[in-house]
């Protein structure tokens, strides 16, 4: 065989060498994503094979091809319900979302392609020597990129360990990035465990072993740990009680155009009296909750004589039960829009009006609620006409509504996005505040694993801040989960149901992630550069 001809082959052995552990660790992945023991427990090696080859890698465009390589794969096994749901809601064709999510891809899944680059930077500038430097950059460059990239959906492994009721504790020492950490630590050990044996036979791979077991016991007895610690001090005060409504009335925009506005926004409130009528039959409700947009036009800014009409029906119906209600809506300003919250307390008197306070929502999804001002224009909007034209709240706050009973509730508001970003929800979830509240439409992605994704994210903020929360959405999953992410209750997916909430109070603390939100990011990031950049310096100054 000629030179040429050896080299060919040799190339053609790698490639297919590298995709194949592509495909093995994204088929991990997925399997591990679907939180099903036993084989959620793929996730502590998943990324083994992948790493393998990323070591191997003879180039810096080598290695980011293997990075964006699995970016793609992992997009479409993972995420591969989004192309539908963005077809759903955009009316594009189905091939044109899936293009546009693959080639995306390497953008929004950013942490793979930096990663392998940075692993093998720090492979080529150490050599041989410190052979703990290239994985300890690996590991925090991943963390400290998913934290500084764009993610549509702040998606990070460490949200697997969600059906771990231990495991899921250690969050509120640093948020699911934490137990991202500890997956990608324990995957590098594992790695390290088959390199050390094959070179230097199983005494060697021992410490690999044994630092993985040790990070794992430690992160199962704190979880045991603080589970016992909230048994013990949950307080024996009143539960709050409350009152959720799941409609499961979707596609407002086709309702409407099939049968006119006022007729749609009329079924819709009717539909939602009867069922919190059927609510307050079962039990004495403090509160009751509809989800986000529930109401889709302003409320208290009418825009007609019929909007107005509508408005003093929902005020009176508050006064007439003598019940507090928080519902979806919009408030307008200034002539912006605003996807907003809406707090109505009954008077203090009888006959008097309800008080109205409003939380506006402050995380907009890009593109379908809102578009940046340095892009908006009228050539975009013809090309998308589904983009929204809502403006970003003012930020994190805490709502006072007054209990049926008389006692203040302190609420800490969310709405759909907002719950995504954990460093906005431990600003809102102050020292003062008694519970998480989430109203949320999740209908554009039902039948999908979008509507779980969304709820996985609704558990880590209860965990991080320590705070129940209670989430309403329109078509699923509507939820109540306590401050060590057990869901007490919950409405499927695409169902119609009510539920009676009752939400347990806790005395006991918060930890980091309360403190400081999505700290670890930022941290990692900034060793990563610093150890990286000093094995770079360092090995050129030897060269010299």
């Amino acid at each position: 065989m000629t030179l040429l001809g050896r080299e060919e082959a040799s190339s053609g052995r790698r490639f297919s060498g590298g995709l194949g552990a592509v495909l093995a660790t994204t088929l991990a992945l997925w399997v591990f994503s679907l939180l099903r023991m036993p084989w959620t427990l793929l996730g502590w090696v998943a990324l083994v094979p992948w790493l393998v080859v990323v070591d191997r890698a003879r180039s810096s465009r080598e290695a980011l091809l293997l990075g964006a390589g699995l970016s793609v794969t992992f997009s479409a096994a993972v995420l591969g319900w989004f192309p539908g749901a963005l077809q759903s809601y955009s009316g594009a064709p189905l091939w044109l979302c899936w293009l546009l999510m693959l080639l995306l891809a390497p953008v929004f899944q950013l942490q793979f392609p930096v990663t392998a680059l940075a692993r093998q930077l720090a492979r080529r500038a150490v050599g041989n020597r410190a052979g703990w430097l290239p994985p300890m950059v690996s590991v925090l460059v991943y963390v400290g990129v998913e934290w500084l990239a764009p993610k549509p959906f702040a998606d990070t492994l460490g949200q697997g360990f969600v059906y771990s009721e231990r495991l899921r504790q250690f969050a509120d020492v640093a948020g699911a990035p934490g137990l991202t950490l500890a997956l990608l630590f324990v995957n590098e050990c594992v790695f390290a465990m088959g390199r050390a044996f094959r070179t230097r036979g199983a005494p060697g791979a021992l410490k690999p072993l044994v630092a993985a077991v040790a990070l794992v016991v430690v992160m199962l007895g704190y979880g045991s740990f603080r589970l016992a610690q909230y048994v013990v001090e949950r307080s024996t005060q009143t539960a709050l009680v409350v009152g959720a409504v799941q409609a499961n009335i979707i596609n407002y925009e086709k309702l409407k155009a099939e049968h006119g506005t006022y007729e749609v926004v009329r079924m819709i409130l009717d539909t939602h009296y009867a069922l919190s009528d059927s609510l307050l039959r079962e039990a004495p409700l403090d509160v009751l909750i509809w989800p986000e947009t529930v109401y889709p036009t302003p409320f208290g800014v009418p825009k007609s004589e019929a909007g107005a009409e509508l408005d003093a029906e929902i005020s009176a119906y508050v006064a007439a039960r003598n019940v507090p209600l928080i519902f979806g809506s919009y408030d307008v300003e200034g002539g912006k829009e605003f996807n907003a919250a809406m707090f109505l307390s009954p008077g203090d008197k009888e006959g008097e009006a309800p008080t109205r306070k409003v939380y506006r929502k402050s995380k907009l999804f890009p593109l379908t609620e809102w578009v940046p001002e340095l892009i908006d224009s009228p050539g975009l909007r013809e090309w998308l006409p589904w983009t929204g034209r809502w403006s970003p709240g003012s930020g994190p706050r805490t709502v006072l509504l007054k209990r049926r009973d008389g006692r203040i509730l302190r609420v800490a508001p969310l709405i759909c996005y907002d719950t995504l970003f954990p460093s906005y929800v431990a600003d809102e979830a102050t020292a003062t505040a008694d519970l998480l509240l989430t109203l949320s439409n999740d209908s554009w992605f039902g039948g999908t694993p979008g509507p779980r994704l969304h709820l996985t994210h609704a558990v880590f903020r209860s965990i991080e801040t320590r705070r129940p929360q209670v989430r309403v959405t329109n078509s699923g999953v509507s939820a109540l989960i306590d401050d060590t992410g057990e869901i007490l209750t919950e409405i499927g997916d695409g169902q119609r149901g009510t539920a009676v909430m009752r939400v347990p109070w806790h005395t006991a603390g918060y930890f980091l992630a309360r403190r400081w939100g999505n700290w670890l990011g930022p941290v990692a990031l900034v060793m990563a550069v610093a150890l990286l950049g000093g094995a770079v310096l360092g090995g050129r100054g030897e060269r010299y």
